[in-house]
C-alpha cells in the first residue's frame, strides 16, 4: 500500500510541477529566461518558482530608485540563475546600489577618531558619549554599548566603525562590524563556516550589528540567529553596539510578525537589545548624498 500511496503522491506532484510550467511559459519573459539558460523541460519544471522569483526581483531592480527601498528578499541583492557544468545554480548578487556602497568601503582609508568631521553640533552628543567610553574602556570591566538610530545617511556607521577602529588599535580589542543583512544572507548559504562565524559573533569583544532593521525578517533570523547571539553577550557581559534607523519602539515591530506568540518573541529581543544597550538618537543631513 506504501509504494502504490508513494507512486500516486509523486505522480500527482508530477502533474502539479506540470502545470506550474505551463502556467509561467504564458509569461514571454519567462520563456525568454528559459531559453537563454538553455534549460531541458525537466530542469525549468522542477525550478519554475525559483525563475519567476528571479524575474519578480528583476523588475523589482528596474523601479528601484534606491537602497533603501529595495523590495528583493535580500536587501541589496538580486537573485541571478547561473549554469555551471550543465547544472542551475542560484545565488544573491549585489544590485547597483549595493555595489556602488561596496566600491565606496573599498576605496576608504581605515576611519580613526581623529578623522571625525565635528563641525556638525548634531553629532557632538554622540561623539562626547564615544570619547567617554573610548577613556573608561580596559576590557576588563563591563560596559552597556550603544543603540544608535535616526536618518539614513548621519553616519551612525562612520561613527562607530571610527571607535571600533581606535579601541582595536590603541586597546587590543577584538572587533567585528557586522551588516545585519548580508549576515544573514551569508549565515544562511554558506553552511561550512556558520558554526566559525556564530563563534566569532557570540565571543568577539566588541560587535557592531550594523543597518539592524533592514533585514527581511524571519522566524529563524530573529529567534535562532539574533536571538542566539544576543542572550549569549548578555550572559557573559560581552560589548554590543547597533545602529538602524529605526526607534527601539519601530524594531520592535518589524520584528513581530503574524501572530501573538510572534510578538511575545520581538519583545524578549528588545528587552535584550535594551539590556545591552544604551539608546540615543542621530538626526542630521544625509552624508551619502
Amino acid at each position: 500500500m506504501t509504494l502504490v500511496k508513494d507512486l500516486k503522491v509523486n505522480k500527482e506532484h508530477q502533474i502539479n510541477l506540470e502545470q506550474s510550467l505551463q502556467e509561467a511559459c504564458q509569461d514571454k519573459e519567462f520563456v525568454s529566461l528559459v531559453q537563454s539558460l538553455k534549460l531541458n523541460k525537466k530542469e525549468a519544471m522542477t525550478k519554475t518558482s525559483k525563475l519567476q522569483l528571479v524575474l519578480e526581483e528583476r523588475k523589482h531592480c528596474k523601479s528601484c530608485k534606491g537602497f533603501y527601498m529595495c523590495k528583493n528578499e535580500c536587501i541589496g541583492h538580486v537573485l541571478e540563475p547561473t549554469i555551471l557544468e550543465e547544472k542551475l545554480y542560484f545565488s544573491y548578487k549585489p544590485c547597483s546600489y549595493q555595489r556602488k556602497v561596496l566600491e565606496a568601503q573599498n576605496k576608504k582609508k581605515v576611519v580613526r577618531m581623529k578623522d571625525i568631521d565635528t563641525k556638525d553640533k548634531k553629532q557632538m552628543s554622540i561623539i562626547k558619549w564615544m570619547d567617554d567610553f573610548y577613556e573608561e574602556y580596559d576590557g576588563s570591566k563591563y560596559k552597556k554599548g550603544l543603540y544608535l538610530h535616526g536618518s539614513f545617511g548621519s553616519g551612525k556607521t562612520y561613527l562607530l566603525t571610527a571607535l571600533f577602529n581606535e579601541l582595536e588599535r590603541s586597546k587590543k580589542a577584538t572587533i567585528k562590524i557586522a551588516y545585519f543583512p548580508e549576515l544573514l544572507r551569508t549565515l544562511k548559504e554558506d553552511f561550512h563556516r556558520f558554526g566559525y562565524l556564530m563563534d566569532e559573533l557570540m565571543h568577539v569583544d566588541l560587535l557592531l550589528i550594523d543597518d539592524i532593521g533592514a533585514e527581511k525578517v524571519t522566524e529563524w533570523g530573529r529567534d535562532e540567529i539574533l536571538g542566539t547571539i544576543l542572550q549569549f553577550r548578555m550572559n557573559e557581559g560581552k560589548i554590543t553596539f547597533f545602529t538602524s534607523n529605526l526607534t527601539i519602539e519601530e524594531l520592535e515591530e518589524h520584528l513581530s510578525l503574524a501572530s501573538g506568540v510572534d510578538k511575545v518573541k520581538a519583545r524578549r529581543i528588545i528587552e535584550r537589545i535594551k539590556q545591552l544597550t544604551i539608546d540615543k538618537e542621530l538626526i542630521s543631513e544625509n552624508r551619502r548624498d
